[in-house]
Order: C-alpha cells, then structure tokens, then sequence
C-alpha cells in the first residue's frame, strides 16, 4: 500500500447512525453529508430492530435513499434478544445459520444499494470480552465467515469489523480460523487522542496498520484495510483539533477512510454504556446535534479537502524570535487582526489565539503570516479549553482579549454555549496569565449590552432617529457611571466577564482594564446580520441582495472606525499604569452617531443603487439609543475619534470592493468626503 496524501481528490466517509423513524433528521443531514465532499457513508442494519414492529418500514425507505447517491456500506449487527443465545441483543443467535440467512435476506432486498456489507454482531469491545477465555470464539468465526463466505459468493465485497481497540492477537487467530480468507477488506478503528491515547494502546497509525497488513498478508494479501471508524470528540471544545486529526486519518495507509461520525449524539439519546456514562460519546461529530457546523464540517462544506487543507495548515508554529509575544486572543477576528497588524507592523511578535469559529476569520490569519512571516504565533485553540490554552500565556507581556460569542441572536437560541465563550472563557484567560506570574495587562474587549436596554431613558422620537430627551446625554452619551443592567444571556456573559477583569485587578493585583464597546466597523470585517450590521448593510448593497432590519430603524449608534479603535486599545496599553482597574466606553461619540436609516441613505448614495429595504420584528434588548460618553477615555488617555463615519464608510466600501467582490459597482464610488 502507498502512502497518501492529503489532496483534494483524496476520498473519505463518514459514519452516522440513524434510528428508526428517523425520517426528518434524515432529510436534515444527509444532504450535509454529500455537500462534505464524502464518496462513502457507513450506516447500521440492525436486526433487531429489523425485526421490531416498523423496522422493515424503516430500512425500506433508508438504504434505497442513501445507496442512491452514496457509495453506503450497511453494518449488520445486533442480533434480537429473542434469537440470541444470551437473551441479550447483540449475543450470537442460537442457530448461527441464522446470521448467515439474514445476511442473505439483506442481499436480497437491499443488494442493490450497495457493493459491499460489513459483518459484527459479538464482541463490541474487546475490553469487555477476551476471546482467549470465550469458548464461544469459534462461535463468533464460524457465524462471520459462514455470512462472509455466502456474501462474498453472490457477489458482494464483505468486509469484517474491526474491534476496539485494535488486538493484532485476535485478528492472527480470525486469519487462523479461515475468516479472513472470505472477506476482501478488513476494519479497524482508531481515537487517537480520544480515548486511545489515554488508554496507552495508541501507538500510532504506522505501527498499527503495519502490523495489521503483516497479519492480513499471511491470509489474505488480496484483502483491503478500511478505516471503518476513526474521529475526535469536541468534548472541550478544541475544534481546531478534530480537524487537525482529520488531515492525519486522511494520509494513513488505508484503503478507505470513515470519520466517526457527521452529527453528535443528541444529549436525549443513550448511547452503548447508558446516558452520559462518558461525554465525550456526544461530541465526536463535525456538527452538533442541532446541526450547527463545526470548524471541520464548515470548512469541507466552504470548499472541501482542498479548504480544510489550507486552514489548518495555518496552525504551523514559527519559532519564536525571542521576544516577549503579544498575546491576542480572537486575533484572527475582525478587530484582533487589525489590532495584531498594528503591533506585528512595529516589529512586535504576536500570538493569534483562534479558534477560527467565525466564518471567513481564517483569511485575516493568512492575511497577518503572509504579511509578517515568523513574528506571527497561530495558536488555533479555544479559550473555553483551558488545558489547550494555558501554556499560550506563559511569556505574554500583554493580553488583548477579545474572543467571544458576539451576538445577542445566538446567545438566545444557546445560553450556555454562550455562557462558555464569555464567560469561562474569560476566566480561563485571567487563570492562564495568573498562572504564568509575569504580571501581564489584560485589556478586555466588553460591549455597551452590559446597560441593558436603556429603557428608563425619555426618547424623542424624530423622522429619521431617535434622540434623548435628557439635554446632558444628547450632548455627551452614555457615561461609565451608568448603572449595570444586564439583559439577554450575551449581556449577562459579558457583563459577567466584565467584572471578572476588573476584580481581578483588586483580588490578584493583574493590571487589567476594561473597554466596553459600541459599533465598530471597518476593513477585514465580515458583517452579519447579528454582528456587524454597518459590513452588512454594504455588502448586501454590492451583492443587490434586500436588506431586512429589526425595528424601525430609528435606532441611534455611535459608529466608530477600526483604526480609532486600535489607538485606544494601544492607548489603554501603554497607559496602563492609570488605565489599571478601570473601565472605558468607546464608541465614536456624539460626533459619529448615526441611525441605522442614516446609513442605509448614505450607503445608497454611496453605491448609487436603491435598496430593497424591509422591516422585522424589535430583537430582545435592543438599545433605541447608544451613545458612547467616551471624555473618560480622552481626558485619561488623551485618546479621540479622528475618522468621521462618512469617511470611514467610504474606506470599507472600498475595501469591500477591492478584497471581497470582483466586479464594480453600478457607478464609480464618489471622491472619500470628510465630515
């Protein structure tokens, strides 16, 4: 066998079980599924639940749909508990025959679907089963090869299970005893740092499939190695990981590859040993439960192997120059890579801490590495995994965190995935540099929602916009002193983490500081519509697509340009001796605040189009009016706004146009305006 190479005709699969009547989850996925690239999918037959009442129902509509568009390996296992010699599902039957017959039946019914049918019912793991004790080993071969042997006469590619964990002893004796002379490949499974690692078995892909082909050549040299289950749980969340091991399974030597598996468990099902007997059972897929993508599935579904490839090959380390790095987390973002391209452009090594979770932030990466070469550190880790992030921070000088959930939208569909990027994320942070005890600043990138919704405040409702009745803060905005009120999981996460930075300052003597933010917009921001409205709004206008707005759009927000928000963060920075412990609006001020119908007329004349605008319904927590008071920040830092927002608008739409679509707009853009 050749080695292989990760490249973008390299073929895999990938596992997934569906249970009867599982109709609806079926049509959700599979179409995934097939967009991932996969040639194969490997899927379970299992006759007991054949038999059981709807079971025939079930497969009659699942193996002609999948085996349509899929090359399908069907799995069959699980003998029911009133044929087995046990009583139990999955013992051998009493007449082995009857393994051998359903087989045959399966052929029959469902032949056509597929080329080749993977035999296992007995053992399941053989941590719980030592055929060198079992006097009903031979049971076990002789039910196998006679299924195998019968199969394999009537034309189609039986393949044999693998056990878990790999036992070279057992497959010698499955050669011994004529097995896998009737099969024409063989599976193996493999976690590698999931569970096989821990359990001091993983040796590593070379030295197991070498020893496997060694054993198979003695029996069978025309036989095939299948990777029938290989994958990684997210259980901590390191995503980034799952798709490293993903690139490794797809170079080992093996004839096919099955990533176990496309979805995770949904928390509701059980799995082999019960209900959450391990958690790590419900996070080995590319996406959640709920369909949500993970880096992995993201990444094949953008673009493929060739895409997967790319990105994580952005993870490469560069050896450091000796310096103490700058530490940014979310540094791949849009205000992070803005942030690391100021310090790296001044001869700073930075290290971008990403999980690369936000679709699109893997080009600001290559951006940075193309640009500055070694001083750039991809750390491509979750903060939410603090095994995986502690050592980041060992020789940090400063910390600049910014990763986290930040959208109000997704906080509400998911409180504690929020909770966990913001706020244990957040403390994770703060222990990691505690930890390193070099006294590193960590400035904290905190959100105007830690106010609430601002609805004791008298508003004025104009044509275009809202505006505060109370004189001192139409004048000046919000100040610091405003008191906290969370509101909506993302406030109560960030404003949670908030406050973690600034104690953290008085229980542990950390110099932190506080920035706590209003709309920032400008270049390597890739808008939507739950964050990012002002990279939206324009890219939806170039790409004439309709926009859709919550509420009125009277709204007001006090826009500030991403060059203005990389000076205050340097200026928090340097400043940090007066900076300590204290917290700072920023946001462009009364001078740059805007209503979201503002915008949209100057991004209309901008681009000369008309746009197809509609209105929604008002999202929970949202503001009618916020305004930065941000004197503190100028009066301590000597710190200002210098980009006015039609200008600022201007330049992104210009980077807009030159970084992300090819063609031009309907008419030039007009001469960039100061205001």
């Amino acid at each position: 066998m050749t080695q292989h190479a990760p490249s973008p005709d390299r073929e895999f699969g990938f596992v997934e079980w569906f249970r009867p009547g599982e109709y609806e989850r079926t049509e959700r996925i599979f179409p995934d599924i097939l967009a991932s690239g996969a040639s194969y999918l490997r899927t379970h037959l299992s006759w007991a639940e054949y038999l059981a009442p709807g079971g025939e129902a079930w497969f009659d509509w699942l193996i002609p749909k999948l085996g349509k568009e899929i090359d399908l390996l069907p799995c069959i296992h699980y003998t029911p508990p009133s044929l087995s010699r046990t009583g139990r599902s999955n013992g051998a039957p009493m007449v082995l025959k009857d393994y051998a017959d359903f087989v045959d039946h399966v052929l029959t019914r469902y032949g056509k679907h597929f080329r080749s049918i993977e035999l296992w019912n007995e053992p399941n793991n053989l941590l719980d089963w030592d055929w060198r004790e079992d006097p009903d080993f031979n049971l076990f071969c002789e039910m196998v090869g006679g299924a195998a042997y019968w199969a394999k006469h009537r034309g189609w590619k039986p393949v044999l299970g693998g056990p878990c964990p790999f036992d070279p002893l057992w497959l010698d004796q499955m050669g011994e005893r004529g097995v896998l002379s009737v099969v024409d490949a063989v599976g193996f499974h493999g976690f590698p740092g999931t569970w096989d690692s821990e359990e001091g078995s993983w040796g590593g892909w070379d030295m197991h499939l070498g020893e496997m082909r060694n054993i198979i050549d003695r029996h069978n040299p025309d036989a095939e190695i299948w990777i029938t289950e290989t994958g990684y749980s997210t259980w901590r969340s390191d995503e980034m990981e799952q798709a490293r091991r993903f690139m490794k399974a797809l170079k080992v030597p093996a004839d096919r590859m099955f990533w176990y598996s496309w979805a995770d468990v949904p928390p509701d099902v059980a799995v082999q040993e019960g209900y959450w007997f391990d958690p790590r059972h419900y996070h080995l897929g590319a996406v959640t439960h709920d369909n949500q993508p993970k880096l992995l599935a993201r990444l094949l579904l953008e673009g493929g192997i060739q895409r997967l490839a790319d990105v994580t090959r952005l993870a490469a380390p560069h050896v450091a120059t000796g310096a103490a790095p700058i530490v940014i987390t979310g540094g791949s973002g849009f205000i992070g890579s803005n942030l690391a391209e100021s310090y790296l452009a001044d001869g700073e090594d930075v290290v971008i801490l990403d999980n690369l979770s936000r679709a699109g932030v893997d080009q600001n990466l290559a951006w940075l590495t193309e640009r500055h070469k070694e001083r750039v550190h991809p750390v491509l880790a979750d903060v939410r995994d603090l095994r995986s992030i502690d050592s980041v921070f060992k020789d940090a000088k400063t910390v600049f965190h910014l990763a986290a959930q930040t959208a109000v939208t997704t906080s509400l569909a998911s409180p504690l995935d929020d909770f966990e990027a913001n706020a244990r994320g957040t403390i994770n942070v703060l222990e990691a540099v505690r930890k390193a005890q070099r006294n590193a600043p960590v400035i904290f990138a905190s959100t105007n929602k830690v106010y609430g919704a601002l609805e004791d405040l008298d508003m004025i409702a104009g044509d275009d916009r809202y505006v505060p009745a109370d004189r001192t803060v139409r004048e000046h905005g919000i100040g610091e002193d405003r008191p906290l009120a969370f509101c909506t999981p993302y406030g109560c996460s960030k404003g949670v983490a908030d406050q973690y930075v600034l104690d953290y300052a008085k229980s542990f003597d950390i110099p932190t500081a506080v920035l706590r933010m209003s709309c920032i917009y400008g270049p390597r921001q890739f808008g939507t519509e739950d964050q990012g409205w002002v990279a939206h709004f324009l890219i939806r206008t170039i790409s004439g697509e309709p926009i859709s707005v919550y509420g009125d759009g009277k709204q007001v927000r006090d826009i500030l340009h991403v060059e203005d928000a990389v000076a205050a963060y340097r200026a928090v920075h340097s400043g940090i001796d007066s900076a300590r412990g204290k917290v700072f609006n920023l946001g462009g001020g009364p001078e740059n605040c805007v209503s979201i119908l503002q915008v949209l007329r100057e991004i209309e004349r901008l681009s000369g189009r008309k746009i197809d605008l509609s209105f929604g319904d008002w999202r929970a927590g949202d503001q009618l009016y916020f305004v930065a008071d941000t004197r503190n920040l100028e009066q301590h830092l000597g710190w200002q706004p210098r980009i006015r927002w039609k200008s600022g608008l201007n330049h992104l739409c210009e980077w807009l146009l030159e970084n992300r679509f090819e063609r031009a707009l309907t008419r030039p853009l007009t001469a960039r305006v100061s205001a």
